[in-house]
């Protein structure tokens, strides 16, 4: 019999999303988003970089500043007003001190008691696939600064106030835990998803609005771990 996965705990009211890329929310959690943004839960996106280096024959520093306004539109669909870029340099950003010194930061300055990200494992989401450097170094710095956000005597020289109200980290990866039923955030994503115009006409000659339904659709699939229901799924970290 196939392990159950636990709902995801919902009695929280602030929800931090910190990714590498612009898209990478899309392709993941934006659904889950969608559904708890509409019952009046605040979400927030802070992203590493502005995905200059995603599109390929475009310059970074035209790709950059587009790439932003999509993630801006993408962000309206499932009710997140607020997006922040830390300028890492896509492709290269480098785990370290001063990595988790920035997301630390952005945890003191949102306070947020659900902290989301990505696949931080080596391994990617498909077997014998190996993840990208920038999601390796973001979600493992985002576990690191979770701790750093708290600690008084970690990074004295931030003037933010620190923050221990982080109760869980949700990690969206190929290892999971617990889930949440998103049937409601469905169409949400994919608009959302959509809104990557450039970057989707870049991957594929298919039609940008069949990319991002087939994308949603295979990350939201019906799960028989929990209950035959549409869902994102991730692995918690924390008070479970």
């Amino acid at each position: 019999m196939t392990e159950q996965l636990k709902p995801l705990p919902d009695d929280w009211q602030r929800a931090l999303v910190v990714m590498a890329h612009p898209d990478d929310p899309e392709y993941g959690v934006a659904a889950a988003v969608a559904v708890w943004t509409a019952a009046g839960k605040d979400v927030r996106y802070v992203l590493a970089t502005k995905g200059e280096a995603g599109i390929a024959g475009m310059p970074p520093d035209e790709s950059g500043p587009l790439r932003a306004d999509e993630q801006r539109r993408a962000c309206s669909h499932v009710g997140v007003s607020a997006l922040e870029f830390l300028d890492y340099p896509d492709g290269r950003i480098e785990e370290g001190l001063q990595l988790r010194r920035d997301i630390a930061a952005q945890i003191r300055r949102h306070r947020p008691e659900l902290v989301v990200t990505l696949n931080h494992r080596d391994a990617g989401w498909r077997p014998g696939g190996w993840n990208t450097a920038d999601h390796r170094a973001v979600g493992r710095s985002v576990l690191d600064a979770v701790a750093d956000a708290a600690n008084e005597w970690i990074f004295p020289e931030l003037t933010e106030e620190p923050w221990a109200g982080v109760r869980w980290i949700a990690v969206a990866g190929p290892e999971v835990t617990h889930a949440v039923e998103v049937a409601a955030g469905i169409e949400s994503a994919v608009a959302s998803l959509a809104e990557h115009r450039r970057y989707l006409e870049a991957l594929s000659a298919d039609p940008v609005p069949d990319q991002a339904r087939r994308q949603v659709e295979m990350v939201t699939a019906p799960r028989e771990d929990f209950g035959g229901r549409r869902a994102v799924a991730v692995e918690l970290f924390g008070d479970i």
